[in-house]
């Protein structure tokens, strides 16, 4: 009996460390991922998935499948789906959501037929994996709004054998749960905020839209990801990067709204002097992020200020004074500020760098068509070396896949 108090005491001791790391995450979509992969380690959960509600549907955010990823190359992950479906009674994250009780089934297969809902066997047909055990829990703010859902699948034993999942597993969920629910209310409020500076730039420039500024986050987060994986990050700082990355990342062009219309509207090539004043977007947009307060504001002046440099170091703006943007720096051969170069430009800004011109390159504009996805890709390669790190041009082709799939999450 010691023992197993024992037991039950370290996993409490457990969720509440995870649940103080939770509260200092601040982007919706870093925290989900992060709040899927910590429930599962507290009800030794083999698989899971996380959704978000969204008016009167569920759409999955993130799954996870640890059986499934042992057949990838190490530290990839499994490709994202995406995908929607009606909150009612027929599913059991549809029944979870729709009555705000949790589901404990100890197989899936053998769902007693006078319940409304049923297991859908389409996934486990297609990749080959037997779902036995499912437990699922509401997310909900702490006025009892609906956030999302969360569920589990097969609970794992000591050796690795799947297991009911027990009431001790349904009140440690609870509890999880209940406090995942507020670290995802605040990170909301945070996102509104962050998509409300964005509409405003998109007032301006209509290519400032929400669903680019989401793009060109997650892509961003993808890479890191990568790179992180191949430079052996700690957890800890991976976790906080990534976080600070996706929110900044969401704001880089910001400085626009500093850019006079005739100039973020003009369908053509822009003079000169037009460029020119364009180019102050970047140390205009920075300064909005002083004094810095946090991470975020320090990533956030980096990738607004620096996103247009290049590798080579033909970007800008260069060396400049980041209170009044003047040159500080000439490059005689060509009389014009120098850029930063290699890597002088701060990591952040390298790799929103690649995923900022994939977006653009991918959609339309009202200058351009959405050039063809291979011809995309051609430039990217291309450019590497010149406009972007080689290195995180390897890790933009690693990502690829879910790169590929978050770009028909966020439409126009």
């Amino acid at each position: 009996m010691s023992n197993q108090l024992t037991k039950k005491e370290e996993i409490y001791s457990r969720i509440f460390d995870i649940e103080s790391s939770l509260h200092n995450v601040q982007d919706v979509d870093v925290l989900l991922e992060i709040i899927l992969t910590e429930a599962r380690k507290v009800v030794s959960a083999d698989a899971g998935s996380i959704y978000v509600a969204e008016g009167d549907r569920l759409s999955i955010r993130y799954s996870q499948n640890d059986s499934l990823k042992k057949n990838l190359p190490r530290g990839q992950k499994l490709p994202y789906t995406f995908f929607s479906f009606p909150i009612d009674s027929k599913t059991i994250s549809g029944y979870v959501a729709l009555t705000g009780s949790m589901v404990n089934e100890p197989n899936v297969y053998e769902i007693d037929e006078v319940k409304p809902y049923t297991f859908g066997k389409e996934t486990d047909k297609m990749t080959g994996y037997k779902t036995v055990s499912n437990l699922t829990i509401p997310l909900n703010a702490p006025n009892g709004t609906l956030l999302g859902v969360l569920q589990m699948l097969n609970a794992l034993d000591e050796n690795g054998n799947i297991r009911e999942f027990s009431a001790d597993d349904e009140t440690y969920l609870k509890h999880f749960a209940y406090n995942a629910g507020i670290a995802l209310e605040r990170s909301y409020l945070t996102r509104a905020m962050i998509m409300r500076m964005i509409k405003i730039s998109e007032m301006r420039d209509p290519k400032e839209t929400g669903a680019h500024a989401n793009r060109v986050a997650s892509y961003s987060v993808e890479i890191y990801d990568r790179y992180a994986f191949h430079k052996n990050v700690p957890e800890a700082e991976r976790i906080k990067y990534r976080d600070s990355l996706r929110v900044a990342s969401m704001l880089h062009d910001v400085g626009k709204v500093s850019i006079p219309d005739s100039i973020l509207k003009k369908n053509g090539r822009l003079t000169d002097e037009e460029f020119s004043l364009m180019k102050t977007h970047t140390w205009k947009g920075a300064a909005l992020f002083k004094p810095i307060m946090s991470f975020v504001d320090e990533i956030a002046v980096e990738i607004a200020l620096r996103h247009h440099e290049n590798w080579d170091g033909s970007g800008y703006p260069g060396f400049i004074n980041k209170e009044t943007g003047e040159a500080e720096r000439l490059d005689y051969s060509t009389h014009k500020n120098q850029g930063l170069k290699g890597e002088e430009i701060p990591l952040s800004a390298r790799i929103v760098s690649i995923a900022d011109v994939y977006d653009a390159l991918s959609s339309n504009r009202i200058y351009k068509e959405a050039w063809k996805e291979e011809d995309v890709l051609n430039e990217i390669r291309a450019c590497s070396g010149t406009k972007f790190d080689p290195e995180l041009v390897e890790y933009f082709f690693e990502a690829l896949p879910n790169i590929q799939a978050i770009k028909n999450l966020f439409t126009e």
